[in-house]
């Protein structure tokens, strides 16, 4: 029953705001409108070859139509907008996600990579998507290794110089 009642929420809430999207788009299409006086209508059909029927031009030439792609191309515009910032702060939302404690790293290199150079960018996506533990560890494992073949090699030459008394 939950599940039911979760899945009508959930249409009702794309309805709503699709609803919403359709009522700002035709009030930017009122507002826009007087933009589309500016389209010339008295051109000579004949001179095309496909010509649209009278209908789709009488729509075609309204103003309200010319305010409404216009509206529409405004909205597009603002979401490809947001859809790249959107990209572009996938680092610094990574790291909160994690709870890094490079958090603030991240989003000074990415506004790096914003104004001067892309590849600061690609530094911060990679220390957001590093498993910092792990590379701790493997890091770890390298000095405690050095130090044991360190130790190794210091013994064998004491050896040595025994063998050699």
């Amino acid at each position: 029953m939950k599940t039911i009642l979760s899945k009508i929420a959930t249409i009702l809430l794309v309805l709503i705001k699709f609803l919403s999207f359709m009522a700002l788009m035709l009030c930017g299409a009122y507002l826009l409108a007087p933009m589309g006086l500016i389209n010339s209508k008295d051109i000579d059909m004949s001179l095309f070859t496909n010509t649209p029927n009278d209908t789709m031009m009488v729509i075609f030439n309204s103003e309200y139509f010319s305010g409404y792609l216009f509206s529409v191309t405004i909205a597009l515009v603002v979401f490809v907008l947001y859809l790249l910032w959107s990209l572009h702060e996938v680092a610094v939302h990574r790291a909160e996600k994690k709870r890094s404690s490079h958090v603030q790293l991240v989003f000074a290199l990415s506004l790096c990579g914003l104004f001067i150079h892309k590849a600061w960018w690609v530094l911060a996506i990679i220390i957001a998507f590093a498993n910092w533990s792990q590379i701790g560890d493997a890091l770890s494992g390298v000095i405690r290794n050095s130090r044991n073949k360190s130790n190794d090699l210091k013994a064998s030459n004491n050896e040595l110089h025994k063998v050699e008394e």
